[in-house]
């Protein structure tokens, strides 16, 4: 009897820690960009320019899924359960397009794919895009660079770099992510601002 006890003890010592453990599952949470569409200019008559962009490229540590801290400048961070539900890197790429297709410096822009049918080629890098948890606060980091192509020569024509760091007000994940949303935004309209308009077109 005193063995059944026993026995019936243990059963039950290892279903409430095995409770207590179930009870302690943590899923991530996944969280996007939500880029504001650009406004739509239609293209000056006579323009007739084509202009495809290539994916935007960014450091490896950008493009394993969870979001991106940074306690001092030489150490990065990965939040373990706040991840991106898509690739940041798509989502500038997207948001380039739709600003260059509003932009009216070009009469078709498409998605890079590989054939040599454009007069240009835009092509860019995801530099930064992380929470800065040091000097003065919790800040976010974006920084964009890109250039322009001419397909005949290959020839850049254009190239820019930009890079902005904003403050976040609400300090959790949630709060990270809306600053970075407003601050890619901000970077992006900054680095298309000197795209000349409109280029020659070579066709």
């Amino acid at each position: 009897m005193k063995k059944l006890l026993n026995a019936l003890a243990l059963m039950l010592a290892i279903i409430t820690a095995l409770t207590g453990c179930g009870g302690k599952l943590r899923y991530p949470s996944y969280y996007t960009l939500n880029l504001p569409a650009a406004p739509d200019l239609p293209a000056p008559e006579g323009v007739r320019t084509s202009i495809a962009v290539r994916e935007f490229q960014s450091p490896g540590y950008l493009r394993q899924g969870p979001i991106v801290y940074r306690t001092t400048p030489e150490e990065v961070g990965f939040y373990e359960y706040h991840r991106w539900a898509a690739d940041p890197r798509a989502l500038v790429t997207g948001a380039v397009i739709d600003h260059l297709r509003a932009g009216g410096q070009f009469s078709m822009v498409s998605m890079y794919d590989g054939r040599p049918n454009n007069d240009y080629v835009f092509s860019g890098k995801l530099e930064k895009l992380e929470e800065v948890d040091y000097e003065s606060g919790v800040k976010v980091e974006v920084a964009i660079s890109a250039q322009i192509t001419r397909v005949a020569t290959g020839a850049t024509v254009w190239s820019n770099a930009v890079s902005e760091t904003r403050p976040v007000s609400q300090r959790n994940v949630r709060g990270v992510v809306s600053e970075m949303n407003r601050t890619v935004d901000l970077a992006i309209n900054k680095l298309l601002s000197t795209v000349p308009a409109p280029l020659a077109s070579e066709r």
